[in-house]
């Protein structure tokens, strides 16, 4: 049997998001599915090895910089005649477009499977998608993305970067998509220093490349916790994950590097300042800090100067003191074992 599925939200973050609901559906079938995603999802870095998909199709389309192969009525013909060459028996399209809808029926995939078409609108990113498996597949899929990294990689970056175990390993995501995401230098390096008058610590910094992410990189270099630091910025992301991996905890803007720390298994502080919260929330492992003054974040709080360097501070030795008891249970545990 072969299968499709096609997201074709942008980014990382929706990625990391709806990967739980496509391994379910790899699952129900116990085969592996082919994934239409588009290039700046990075599925083809994120999952090149997971055993869920079998294979990442690029969607080239909704490029801002450039005309895609996909866009427009040509693009769609040339999408059709792509997905043809597959011969795909069943297709799990996670959106309410009918132009999916009729690329699917042209590319002679015999079941189709979407949401209800023409229901974009307030459409609740994990609902729609748990709505969605449980009306077509009777199944039920918690929102708990996880990523997978090889021991041997995460061993691998743990030595290239003396990373130790004695010290506190965290990471830093000081990166974001927009400006009113990204959180000033000044609150993180407040951060910093809270910590380090506690703790031995180590800070990972994770960015991205614009001219915007990378002031408030160089911000936090040219502090007194420089030496404490290592920029992530030049390294491939596939360097990346398993130095995120050796990290304890992370604190992160709500940004890529949020979602993919958090799919790593690491306790995520997620600062929110102008995004729905349910975006610093939906998996286990996030924790959300709001701005001071507001009782939840959307689109237009724009809060970033109102995030409390205090409160990060405080949850994150919240975080560590469940860590410790859990590391204690287990010893208790195997001890008895």
């Amino acid at each position: 049997m072969k299968i499709l599925a096609v997201q074709n939200r942008m980014g990382i973050g929706d990625m990391v998001i709806f990967l739980p609901f496509i391994e379910a559906i790899a699952r129900k079938y116990a085969c592996p599915v082919s994934l239409l995603v588009k290039e700046n999802s990075k599925a083809s870095k994120l999952l090149n090895k997971n055993p869920n998909i079998s294979e990442i199709i690029i969607l080239d389309r909704d490029n801002k910089s450039i005309k895609g192969r996909h866009d427009g009525i040509g693009g769609a013909l040339k999408l059709i005649n792509d997905l043809k060459k597959y011969k795909f028996d069943k297709v799990f399209i996670f959106n309410s477009s009918l132009r999916f809808n009729l690329i699917s029926k042209l590319a002679r995939i015999k079941e189709i499977y979407q949401y209800p078409l023409f229901e974009k609108k307030n459409q609740h990113i994990i609902q729609a998608a748990q709505t969605f498996l449980k009306k077509e597949l009777n199944i039920d899929v918690p929102s708990n993305p996880i990523i997978s990294i090889d021991t041997n990689q995460i061993e691998q970056a743990k030595s290239k970067y003396e990373i130790l175990n004695n010290q506190l390993n965290i990471l830093l995501g000081t990166g974001g998509s927009g400006e009113t995401k990204r959180i000033p230098s000044k609150i993180y390096i407040k951060f910093m220093q809270l910590c380090s008058e506690k703790y031995d610590c180590r800070f990972f910094l994770a960015t991205g490349t614009k001219n915007e992410e990378q002031e408030i990189l160089k911000e936090i270099l040219n502090s007194k916790f420089q030496s404490k630091c290592l920029a992530l910025d030049q390294l491939d992301l596939i360097d990346i994950l398993p130095i995120i991996k050796n990290c304890k905890i992370s604190v992160c803007n709500d940004s890529s590097f949020s979602h993919l720390s958090a799919a790593l298994e690491i306790p995520t502080i997620v600062l929110m300042s102008d995004t729905p919260l349910l975006y610093g929330s939906y998996s286990p492992k996030m924790y959300p800090i709001i701005p001071d003054g507001e009782e939840t974040v959307e689109h237009n709080t724009l809060g970033k100067d109102k995030i409390n360097p205090l409160k990060i501070f405080y949850k994150f030795q919240k975080i560590l003191l469940i860590l410790w008891r859990q590391y204690q249970y287990n010893r208790k545990f195997y001890h008895k074992v």
